[in-house]
Parts: structure tokens; C-alpha cells; sequence
């Protein structure tokens, strides 16, 4: 297209910006008050909170455009980075995150548990792109609160219906043949802050219990096949967990075989 045919785009677009969600619309005397609200069932208490956080940013919205019809200054003034040397490399030895996405983070919805071991962290769904969620975001659900495990202390057992009961070291699991594959997990509560027609101002509240993740292991047939288990006679394996809870699962003999 020649530049003459080039068109202003309508002043009533508001061209560019991103609408932020309010992921931090409570403070912690909040939190505390909408715990005790909810005890008492007053859920109008946080629909006021999250109608208060929304005409907060439409009042910083409007400040913005008023700015941007005098000129951008991003635009107009060299920013530092164009002009100087940034960090050095290997300033952190483990990546972290931008300062400028320090909203972008799991938070847990107040009021949901009585105990935050026993709860849900969600993850912040309406600030990712792409369908894999990065580790430090994939959303948590615990039954007893969660632990930084010693690999090389832990054990993974198979018994039953096997020929010889086996014991794997982490190390022995690693140097096994290993898969990798993309799943989504979600929470089977997901969804469940609007069971109670509560207004939540982001789809970090209503679906966070939601993620996907690059998984890489070793399948399960293989370790079932090395303690020689009956694939055939056998129709579950029962999954248990050495946390606390354990939190024991059935799991069909077919869904194991097809890999």
C-alpha cells in the first residue's frame, strides 16, 4: 500500500495498549477480611473488591491516552538501552523472570481453603502466550503442602502380581530408555470459584487450575515389564504417593500397556 493511502486509525481506538488485569487486587488486610466474609457467606463483600480494582485501572487507562496525543516518548527519547552496555552474562546462574512481569505469577485465591498446605495455587493464564506453561508458573494443588525432595533419597517400589518385586533408585530410573511428550493437567475443581456465582476478575480464578508441560520419563511398562508383572492377569495398578496424604489412585492395566 503507497504511504497516501495510508490512514489514521479513529482516535476512539484505543490502539496499543493492553487492558492489565488486576491480579493484585487485594492487599493482605483484604485477604484476611474477605477470609472472614466468606466464612459468613457475604459474597457481595468481593464482588465490591474486584468492582473497585477495575475502576482503578480505567482511571490510569485515561491518564495514558492523554499523554500519547503529545507524543511517545518511548518513541521520541533514546531509552538507556540503546545507548550504553547492559549486564554481563551469567548475572544470575539460574534465570529469572523481568522485572517489568512481577505481577506475572501462581497466587492463591483468598478464602478458598481454611489451610494453605491444603490448597490451590492457580496460574496466571491471562498473561501467558503459547500453550506451554513455563515451570515456575504451572499451577499447584497439595493435600499436605509441598516438599524439596533429595532424589537421592527417594525410592520407587513395584510389588503385586510380580515375579520379583524391585526397589529403583532415581539414578536407575535416569538411565533408562526415556519419553517425552506434551500433556495438559487440570484440576478436576477447576472452574469451581464460579460454582457459587462469585464475579473473579481474571481467568487466573475461574481456570487457573489449569496447565501444560514437557514431560520426560521413563514409561511405566518398562519398569512393570523388569519386575516381570502379569500385564495380562493384572487389571490396575494401584499408584500411591509417599507424601503424607499418599493420595492412592487406580490406574486400568490398558492404559498402562498402550504406552
Amino acid at each position: 500500500m503507497a504511504d497516501d493511502q495510508l490512514q489514521p486509525a479513529p482516535a476512539s481506538l484505543d490502539r496499543g495498549r493492553l487492558r492489565k488485569a488486576p491480579e493484585s487486587f487485594l492487599d493482605q488486610t483484604g485477604v484476611r477480611t474477605v477470609f472472614a466474609e466468606g466464612k459468613r457467606g457475604r459474597r457481595d463483600f468481593i464482588r465490591g473488591a474486584f468492582a473497585a480494582a477495575l475502576a482503578g485501572g480505567a482511571a490510569a487507562r485515561a491518564t495514558a491516552q492523554t499523554a500519547a496525543a503529545d507524543g511517545d516518548p518511548a518513541i521520541l527519547n533514546l531509552p538507556a538501552h540503546s545507548t550504553g552496555l547492559g549486564q554481563p552474562v551469567v548475572t544470575d546462574g539460574y534465570g529469572l523472570p523481568s522485572k517489568f512481569e512481577g505481577n506475572v505469577q501462581r497466587r492463591q485465591s483468598p478464602g478458598l481453603t481454611q489451610s494453605t498446605q491444603s490448597s490451590v495455587s492457580f496460574a496466571p493464564l491471562q498473561s501467558l502466550f503459547g500453550i506451554v506453561t513455563p515451570s515456575g508458573l504451572h499451577f499447584e494443588r497439595h493435600h499436605q503442602g509441598w516438599w524439596d525432595i533429595d532424589p537421592a533419597q527417594h525410592r520407587f517400589m513395584v510389588n503385586g502380581m510380580v515375579k520379583t518385586p524391585k526397589v529403583f533408585t532415581m539414578d536407575e530410573i535416569m538411565r533408562l530408555p526415556s519419553v517425552s511428550r506434551f500433556h495438559f493437567i487440570e484440576c478436576g475443581a477447576n472452574t469451581g470459584m464460579e460454582w457459587g456465582n462469585v464475579a473473579v476478575p481474571t481467568v487466573q480464578y475461574s481456570h487457573g487450575m489449569l496447565s501444560c508441560s514437557e514431560f520426560t520419563g521413563v514409561p511405566l511398562i518398562t519398569l512393570l515389564q523388569m519386575a516381570g508383572a502379569d500385564l495380562k492377569g493384572g487389571k490396575f495398578v494401584l499408584a500411591e504417593g509417599a507424601d503424607g496424604s499418599s493420595m492412592t489412585r487406580t490406574i486400568p492395566m490398558s492404559l498402562v500397556t498402550s504406552g
